[in-house]
This record gives C-alpha cells, structure tokens and sequence, in this order.
C-alpha cells in the first residue's frame, strides 16, 4: 500500500507536498519521495524512512517549482530495497516522474514486452517502473512535440489496454502538468482537491481526501475508474474516459483498515463505514449470545476503535482503553520477519491491568492477518488478570492473499488459511472469536455509495475482481511474500546499507 499526491499551484509546492505526504504516512513508512520541476528542470528527493526523516531543510530548498508529485511506500511483493523508492524518472519523451499506489498482476509479461517490442530496460523489480515504461512509450506514440491533453488521454487509454491490476497513478511531464489516472476497476482510491488563490485556480489529487484538506485544497470529487485527468502547468483541468468497460469496484479493505477514518473515498465517509461495522458486529453477538457475560469492550489501538465504540453502545455495555499504543512502532502484520513481529507487539502496546482485572472482556479489532498480534494481546489480557477473554473482529476472515497492492503474507502464513472459527480461536487462545459477516461487512460500507455495485473482497472470498489472477499467479506471489523470502531480502538489504554507507 502506499500513498500519492501531485499539486499544480501559483506559489511554490515543496511544503505542501510535504505536509500532504505527512497525513498519507499511515499507507507507507518504508519510503518517500518528492519531485518538483521549475523551469523545465525537474529536482528529486528520496529514500528509505519517515517523511519527517527523508526530507531535511537543505532537501526542501533544493525542491523549487510550482509543480509537482510525492509518494510514501511500503514494500510490496518482491520490492524491499531504496532503489524501489519513488517517484521514478524517465527522460524520455518529454520527461516523465511518476508515483503510484497498486500493483501490476501481468507485471512479467508487460517487463518482457517492454524488452522486446519497445526496447526499454526495466532497472528494478518494481512494478511501477514497469507502469512509467509503459506510459512512456505510448506517450511517444500518441504525441508530437507539443503534448496536449488529448495525447495523454489517448497514451492511458492504449495503458489500459495493456496493464492488469490495481493502479492509481499520478505523473508529472516536464514543462507540460501533471497526468493522473486510476485503473478501469478503481481499486485504490485517488481525490481531486480545488482551491482558489490570489493568483487563479490550484490543483491537488491525493490518495485520501484527508490529505488535500491539511493543505488547504477542497474535495471536488473522485477520480472515477478508467479516468484520467490532466492539469496543465497554467491550472486547467481537463478529464476523459480512457476504460472501455469501466466498473467501480473498490477494496474494501481500505474502509477495514487502511484509510484514515476522516477520510471519504468514492464518496463514503470511512468514519461512518466503520461506525455501522461495530453495529452489524453488535448484532450478530446479540443473534448468537443474547445472555452473553462481556464485562467491558475494549480496542486494540488505533483502526477498531470507531467500530468498537459503536459495538460497546449498541450492545449497552462499558468501552474503556485497555492498551496503550507506542505510536512509534509500525504496522507489525507488513513487518518482516516473524520473530520481528512478535517483538514488535510487545512494544507496541501495554495493557492496562485495571482494565482486565476479574473481568470477562472483549477485545475488537478491525481485522486478523496473521494471528500473531492477537494472540498476544489474548494472552497479554489474560496475564492482566482477565476472567475470559473473547475476541471480534470487525472483518470476515482473511482467507486469501491479496493482489492488488497490499503486501499481505503468503496465504499458508494467513491464519484464516484453511482453518474454520473455531479451530482459529484455538490457535489464538480465544474463549469465543466473533467475525464479521462478508454481507454485513459489505452493507456497512456501501450503504451511503453511489454507483458502487460491488466491492473488492479477494482477501476474504478468493474473488479476484480482475478476473486474471490464476493460482500460477498465487504460487508466484507465495514465494516473493513468506518470511524465508523476506528474510533473505533482508540481509541483502543489510549488505547494501553498508555499502551505501560507505
């Protein structure tokens, strides 16, 4: 998963790209980028780590323009390294950076393609890159020497034609404006953001529209499936269809977990969404355990404390905060290693025993990847002094890896993998596991949506909405995501530090 923002402004953009990176640093925190162009010169920063850590005063002056884009990332399957950072750069034509949020299902046949059909070298094992290369070549061929919009819209148009999978995109061409398109399925989300200055009408498109507000940009509207929409470097916008079969079928892990709750995507408030997630929970517990004993609701900081909330009132029965997060640990399910995962959860949250002392308690989380954090904080309840310790997760069971730019385990290190409830409360050390219905999960969220007929639910049902996913494809994924891989990965990592350092 990761996070995009391209600003076309009258004043320079350099601190606002910074600070809409900033509010999209939940959706990546192994890199960050920003590339900005002044005068048809383009000046880049990136590398390995925080926002606030790559980018130092000396960088930010460096960044001068009134254009440009930026990009935080985690590593998806295979990608682990800096040189994976973003955005990417290819000079040719016109000078194109691009910066994006998904993942290419056919990623190794477009990388052959590229080499033998289009003559361009792919330099990393990322997908992205493979995604510029693309644009850049039929760019090439749709234009001349003075690009215009209806170039760039007939170039995503042939894109989409070639590309599978999940994309959101933002590009900046040198000297031209900036080019932003999101995949004919609309998997991951993108936002156009307006404001009026003193000097005429800016620009923002951003992942999440909590990120175009912190910089002062209204949200005008989404970015619809199989769009593109180019702004030109004097503020116009101008936006065409380029799909020919467009549907909007968005993840709905994003509403689970990944967005930010002040955040609306595709005209949903995830705050809401999440709200009547914790009322569709509440109502299964009162279907099945109408004489149920829960003591106290408490969530696992931060994503489940919306539906948490919202369970512990429906249900009529005391929330209180049980742990308390070090918010200087990252997201531990996309952390490499299983031995670092486990350390991590330990330093990440501390209960508090008041909380769990001689009390039956439900813990609620938005979701369970692989088990481990759960069945740690289970047992950190427990040692607290906890009765029973009974556990919901505002999610159906993650059965099934996902492929469209969540770098989820290999489905065997899944703990929903092949197991029913039961057998995974066990595992968990659960006295009772409470999932979410994939039904209720999908009303929750689709209940205020326009033009939504469905979702993307691949983790929970094996459906994959692109309809070339195949399991040579799923064995493919399984080797680049278990933790020998990454274990491997890391060391070579380790070696390049090193050597960087030199």
């Amino acid at each position: 998963m990761c996070g995009i923002i391209g600003i076309v402004a009258k004043t320079p953009v350099n601190q606002a790209l910074y600070d809409g990176l900033t509010m999209l640093q939940h959706r990546g925190q192994d890199a960050a980028g920003i590339i900005t162009c002044d005068q048809n010169r383009m000046y880049m920063r990136k590398d390995n780590g925080l926002v606030r850590d790559v980018f130092r005063t000396r960088h930010m002056l460096r960044l001068k323009g009134n254009i440009g884009i930026g990009h935080v990332r985690y590593p998806t399957a295979g990608c682990f390294t800096s040189a994976e950072a973003q955005p990417f750069y290819v000079n040719s034509p016109f000078g194109i950076a691009l910066a994006h949020n998904g993942n290419l299902t056919n990623a190794e046949e477009l990388k052959h393609e590229l080499f033998v059909q289009d003559r361009r070298h792919i330099n990393t094992d990322s997908d992205s890159e493979i995604l510029l290369n693309v644009l850049a070549h039929e760019l090439g061929m749709a234009s001349q020497l003075q690009l215009c919009p209806e170039d760039a819209f007939k170039a995503v148009a042939a894109l989409h034609k070639r590309c599978r999978g999940a994309y959101a995109v933002v590009t900046m061409i040198t000297g031209r404006g900036i080019l932003a398109f999101r995949d004919p399925h609309g998997i991951r989300p993108l936002a156009i953001g307006v404001r009026d200055s003193d000097k005429g009408r800016e620009y923002a498109v951003a992942s999440e529209s909590v990120a175009l507000g912190i910089i002062g940009y209204e949200l005008l509207r989404d970015v619809a499936p199989g769009e593109a929409v180019f702004i030109d470097i004097d503020g116009t916008l101008q936006a065409q269809q380029c799909a020919e079969n467009p549907e909007l079928t968005p993840c709905i892990f994003e509403h689970v977990y990944f967005a930010r709750p002040d955040s609306m995507i595709d005209g949903i408030s995830v705050y809401k969404a999440r709200m009547r997630m914790g009322d569709y929970l509440a109502a299964k517990i009162k279907r099945l355990k109408p004489d149920h004993d829960i003591d106290v609701v408490l969530p696992i900081p931060d994503t489940s404390r919306t539906a948490a909330l919202q369970l512990s009132y429906t249900l009529g029965i005391n929330y209180s905060e049980g742990f308390i997060k070090n918010r200087y640990i990252g997201r531990t399910f996309i952390m490499p290693g299983q031995t670092e995962r486990k350390k991590s959860v330990r330093q990440k949250l501390n209960p508090i025993e008041l909380e769990f002392r001689g009390k039956n308690v439900l813990l609620v989380d938005d979701s369970i990847v692989r088990g481990t954090t759960s069945k740690q904080l289970i047992q950190m309840a427990r040692d607290s002094g906890a009765k029973k310790v009974y556990f919901a997760s505002a999610a159906p069971p993650v059965r099934y890896p996902n492929v469209y730019g969540i770098d989820m385990p290999a489905a065997h290190e899944l703990i929903g993998y092949g197991r029913n409830e039961e057998e995974i409360a066990e595992v968990i050390g659960a006295d009772w596991l409470i999932y979410q219905d994939l039904e209720d999960l999908v009303k929750a969220v689709r209940k205020k949506a326009k033009g939504i007929k469905r979702f993307d639910t691949s983790v929970f049902n094996g459906e994959y909405i692109t309809g070339d996913v195949n399991q040579a494809y799923l064995e493919h994924i399984e080797v680049l995501r278990n933790d020998g891989a990454r274990s491997t990965d890391d060391k070579e990592n380790e070696v390049m530090e090193i050597y960087n350092s030199m």
